[in-house]
């Protein structure tokens, strides 16, 4: 089964030529630079200025533009003669800030807003900008563009079918930085749409069915375990997770291989959290946050897009995804509190919360890639804990490693990728709280949620180097913000990508 039919993102190009020189463009959009003594236009303004024959700073004026992030003049072409371009009809002036990487998605985001429903932009943004600010500027506008429904007459509004990026002296020579932001604004892209995806539709084995399909796409190698499989295998928290639904559990491991690859080169494991509805179980959950549930396989969905881009961003690293995928649902069949159960190589755990089965799973699919993958970094990530939402709000993720090496690569990718993590610490001094006087462990320690739930997953982790992201923080936005759309944001794709696309992802961790 494939996904449904949904809007696409922009096509995007590059061209040398100033933006008012490029024909076919009904939208022409210019940077407008904050400065203290007042807004600067930027490249490509100046030809513009030209072909119409108008002072734009006069535009700026009348709507009281700064040059502020996001801010958007705009100016109707009402009399195309002489000029270049006669398919020109609208000029927009976008403020960029100081035309930092971060500042151009966020203004790319804007601008792709305000001209969705077009046919075709030419913008000179990426002219102030290096590769990682060209990078940014596409990831804007491609994500700023992303719209999900399953309405019966189609999407309310269409992306821009077609981007220029013009104005570029090197134009050529940048095609690599702009394929590799399509990379991974594409998996961005995806992880929202898996995220997004209704319930009724998405259940495990339809996200077995979805890597297979990018298994086959991006040459991936895939294994899928069946209910069947995974008990036969000893893998007891997915199964016990997974018991109480109609919708059986899955787990799939996908290998890629680089192409310069030997028995030296690293490997990395990542693993998802997959839980593609979670009621609660029967620690059930209220109304209200169950709404959101559909997206608790969000780390799934984001090691899933990952596997899909690595060749696309040349990752150096031999990477293997693990998604433990089940349903917390539940019935007469569902894991009950006080039942004990036996993950993957034997750990026992006491269930005394249904409702905190994400690290069940991911449990068995650390301790299996530790077993059997024997990576030279295991990272897993998942909207695990409401705890982290508390301590760090709706903006920024939390992680956890335990190694500096490791976190610091971490913590720069994100930052770059314009998904920031924040490192929280592993305090063994809580260690008591996930105690149990019947199994190796609880389940469910209580506070500090989002430190007990790293704790409990440190202990399948195997003494590798190891970092856990905790995005429940950050996997839903509440309006449009920046390069997000209202709701599920499949936020860990883009931070994960810039980190594995490093020449050494795991240089100086050991």
């Amino acid at each position: 089964m494939s996904l449904p039919g949904q809007v696409s993102p922009p096509q995007m190009a590059l061209s040398d030529l100033p933006p008012s020189a490029v024909v076919g463009a009904d939208v022409v959009a210019v940077p407008v630079l904050a400065d203290e003594a007042g807004p600067t236009l930027g490249p490509g303004a100046a030809e513009l200025v030209d072909e119409l024959g108008e002072d734009l700073f006069e535009v700026l004026e009348l709507a009281g533009a700064t040059g502020a992030v996001g801010e958007v003049a705009e100016r109707a072409v009402l009399d195309t003669s002489g000029l270049s371009n006669d398919d020109l009809r609208l000029v927009l002036l976008v403020g960029v800030g100081a035309g930092t990487p971060t500042e151009l998605r966020r203004a790319g985001a804007a601008l792709a807003r305000r001209v969705r429903g077009r046919e075709s932009l030419v913008t000179s943004l990426a002219a102030l900008a290096d590769d990682a600010g060209l990078r940014a500027l596409v990831e804007g506008l491609v994500l700023g563009s992303y719209e999900f429904h399953r309405r019966s007459g189609g999407a309310t509004t269409q992306p821009v079918a077609r981007v220029v990026l013009a104005g570029l002296v090197d134009a050529h020579e940048r095609k690599a930085a702009l394929e590799r932001a399509l990379a991974v604004a594409g998996a961005g892209w995806f992880s929202r749409t898996l995220a997004l995806t209704p319930s009724n539709e998405k259940n495990p084995i339809w996200m077995a069915e979805q890597a297979d399909l990018v298994a086959g796409r991006s040459g991936l190698k895939i294994r899928v375990w069946d209910e069947k499989q995974l008990a036969d295998d000893g893998f007891g928290g997915i199964i016990g997770v997974g018991q109480g639904s109609v919708n059986p559990p899955r787990l799939v491991r996908l290998d890629y291989t680089p192409r310069s690859s030997s028995r030296k080169t690293p490997h990395v494991a990542l693993v998802g959290k997959g839980i593609t509805f979670d009621t609660g179980g029967l620690s059930i959950k209220p109304r209200e946050n169950m709404m959101l549930m559909k997206r608790d396989m969000t780390g799934a969905g984001v090691v899933l897009a990952v596997m899909g881009a690595l060749a696309d961003v040349d990752c150096p690293v031999k990477v293997t995804g693990l998604l433990p995928l089940a349903e917390n649902s539940v019935s007469g069949r569902s894991m009950r509190p006080g039942d004990v159960l036996r993950h993957y190589g034997g750990r026992t755990t006491e269930v005394t919360n249904t409702d905190a089965e994400g690290r069940l799973v991911l449990a068995d699919a650390m301790a299996y890639a530790v077993d059997q993958i024997k990576p030279d970094v295991l990272v897993d990530i998942a909207t695990l804990t409401g705890a982290m939402r508390i301590a760090l709000g709706q903006r920024t993720g939390g992680f956890f490693a335990n190694r500096d090496a490791l976190a610091e690569s971490l913590r720069a990718a994100s930052v770059s990728a314009g998904e920031p993590l924040w490192r929280m610490p592993l305090v063994a001094d809580y260690e008591d709280r996930i105690s149990s006087k019947v199994a190796d462990s609880d389940n469910a320690g209580g506070t500090p949620g989002a430190i007990t739930a790293a704790l409990f997953l440190q202990h399948f982790a195997g003494g590798l180097p190891w970092a856990h992201l905790d995005v429940a923080s950050v996997g839903d936005s509440p309006v449009d913000a920046f390069e997000y759309t209202k709701g599920a944001t499949g936020f860990g794709a883009r931070a994960l990508l810039h980190w594995l696309e490093l020449r050494e992802p795991l240089a100086g961790v050991h």
